[in-house]
């Protein structure tokens, strides 16, 4: 509740104010069942039609002011429980956005998306039932014992008799469901993770012709998550039956022994009216007060869950306060990269990603990294702008810990065009701006020439306001990575890492964008990192990976001769003509 509390208790005139008009609309309910016992009572035994009107007129007037205070209450408890969970998404999402890659990972992006929709909603489902319901169904069921005792006290032991009974009922099945709501969302999770990881990765699921593997799969894991809905629903199920069996027994004592009391003169037909529909009352908010704790049983856990993501503490912390000496420290050093026996282990991971990584690099140097599939190419790089910090070792760059630097100054002096590319839904304006805010029209047509990617964006009918789609399905695959290229150089860093980033360029771009690139400025250090030994070989210095360690250091030609794992990548693929030609 410490996260929660923080935007609830901005909120406090409305949490008051919800559960007192709720009280208020209960009084005029438990008021309801006497005027109608006078209306029988009095009204029609001596067929007195005035009275009649005059108790019917009360009788809407309660019902108008009582939906009156309904929908206030409903007001005031939604405006608290939307206004406090709206906070506190925010405040889930900005936290997200401090996290580390480390801490993205071992939680999972489907359980974090999990956590900002459904939890969220769970949490502002059970505040807005929690505001309407905690004083009004407890006031009622008291209220109704109070008003049954002013009627008959003999008649009201039944009530004593019938209230722990059905309490018993209701809360018993609550106390055993309610553990398996926590099950019910876990199995609800897996079967989301599935569903994401299958809808992002379609194209390569319907490539190898794994549709029916993948329909299998989320056919177990759905049934999963149907079949304890199911086992959950059917002991819930129970509730309803059981509670109007007793409450229907207790009716018929009331009934039996009533009509007893009627005939020796004690009570009079209104008041045994006005009995049963107290003992109805009673029922309708018991079941409504174990609704209720159901409810806030699933807000609670989902709450917990949604501290849980909070709770989870970056080890990315970042200084502040050093940007003049990271100016200064970039200015005075000529070296970019500099690694010194660093070891990567990933989270949950028991081996070493990477392991005794030394090497050093120049300002204004061309680097080539290459190696085999999972060789560690992609994490040696992630190390440079921090999106990981090493396990062991010390990673520097220009000249300073990456550890010391501030992060906008770090995310400005490196650029990274990842892997998997990425736009964002707007324009092609609004992607090269995410680059650098203050770019001009002119710098953007300067960054897409040297990026290769001009002349298509010319060609579009808006040019720079072309739309783009959510992840820029809208374009190419080569087109998606000039744009990306093109937002990584508009930043104008002094670290341009590119990884794999050209996979998808023939190779007449891709020799043209490697020229553009060699004339950015003489200080910028630009990272290759490639599969393609046509595309690094002109590089000042190439790094050969293999198994997490630097096998192979040099130029082209030196690596040919002293590097067999280089020599071999080369030969697999210019010998007969190989497709790198």
């Amino acid at each position: 509740m410490k996260y929660l509390g923080v935007y609830w208790k901005k909120y406090k005139r409305d949490s008051i104010l919800a559960p007192l008009f709720k009280m208020l609309e209960a009084g005029f309910d438990l008021l309801v069942p006497i005027v109608v016992a006078r209306i029988i009572n009095v009204g029609i035994v001596n067929q007195d039609k005035g009275y009649i009107l005059g108790c019917c007129g009360l009788l809407v007037l309660m019902a108008v002011v009582g939906t009156c205070c309904s929908f206030t209450a409903q007001y005031f408890a939604a405006r608290a429980a939307i206004g406090s969970t709206a906070g506190l998404r925010h405040m889930l999402f900005a936290h997200i956005q401090k996290l580390g890659f480390s801490e993205i990972d071992t939680i999972g992006s489907s359980t974090l998306i999990t956590r900002m929709t459904s939890d969220i909603n769970q949490v502002q489902n059970g505040l807005n039932l929690f505001l309407r319901l905690f004083l009004r169904s407890p006031f009622i069921v008291f209220g109704a014992m109070v008003m049954a005792f002013t009627i008959d006290w003999q008649l009201a032991l039944i009530f004593v008799v019938a209230i722990p009974v059905l309490s018993v009922i209701v809360f018993g099945i609550m106390r055993i469901t309610s553990p398996l709501y926590k099950k019910v969302q876990g199995k609800l999770d897996r079967v989301t993770k599935g569903a994401r990881e299958n809808l992002s990765g379609v194209r390569v699921i319907r490539a190898f012709g794994r549709e029916e593997e993948e329909i299998r799969d989320f056919s177990q894991d759905n049934a999963g998550l149907v079949g304890m809905q199911l086992f959950v629903g059917r002991i819930s199920a129970l509730m309803n039956p059981l509670t109007y069996a007793v409450v229907n027994l207790g009716i018929i004592a009331v009934l039996y022994a009533g009509s007893r009391t009627v005939n020796a003169g004690g009570l009079m037909s209104g008041d045994i009216i006005a009995l049963v529909n107290y003992m109805s009352q009673i029922l309708v908010e018991l079941v409504k007060l174990a609704n209720l704790i159901v409810s806030i049983s699933r807000a609670l856990a989902s709450l917990s869950r949604v501290e849980q993501v909070l709770d989870t503490k970056t080890a990315m912390e970042f200084p502040s306060g050093k940007r003049a000496e990271e100016e200064k420290a970039a200015k005075e050093t000529d070296i970019a990269v500099q690694f010194e026996q660093v070891g990567l282990t990933y989270p949950q991971s028991g081996e070493e990603s990477l392991s005794d990584i030394s090497f050093t690099v120049k300002r204004g140097q061309t680097v080539g990294i290459i190696g085999g599939t999972g060789s560690g190419k992609t994490s040696l790089v992630h190390l440079i702008p921090r999106f990981y910090d090493a396990t062991r070792g010390q990673v520097f760059l220009l000249g300073r810990p990456v550890q010391e630097w501030e992060k906008d100054s770090l995310r400005k002096s490196v650029a990274v065009v990842m892997q998997r590319v990425q736009l964002f839904a707007g324009t092609i304006r609004s992607n090269l701006l995410w680059g650098n805010e203050d770019a001009s029209e002119e710098d953007m047509w300067k960054a897409l020439e040297m990026a290769q990617a001009r002349d298509f964006v010319k060609e579009k009918a808006q040019g720079l306001d072309e739309p783009v789609e959510q992840g820029g399905r809208n374009f190419s695959g080569g087109q998606r990575q000039r744009l990306t290229i093109a937002r990584a150089i508009i930043r104008k860093p002094e670290i341009l890492i590119l990884d794999d980033s050209s996979s998808a360029l023939d190779y007449a771009t891709d020799a043209a964008l490697r020229k553009a690139l060699a004339a950015l400025s003489p200080r910028t250090t630009v990272f290759y990192v490639s599969q393609r030994t046509a595309s690094i070989q002109h590089a000042d210095v190439i790094l050969v990976l293999d198994d997490g360690r630097i096998v192979g250091k040099g130029n082209h030609q030196e690596l040919l001769e002293t590097c067999e794992i280089y020599r071999e990548i080369y030969d697999s693929q210019f010998q007969k003509g190989g497709g790198d030609r």
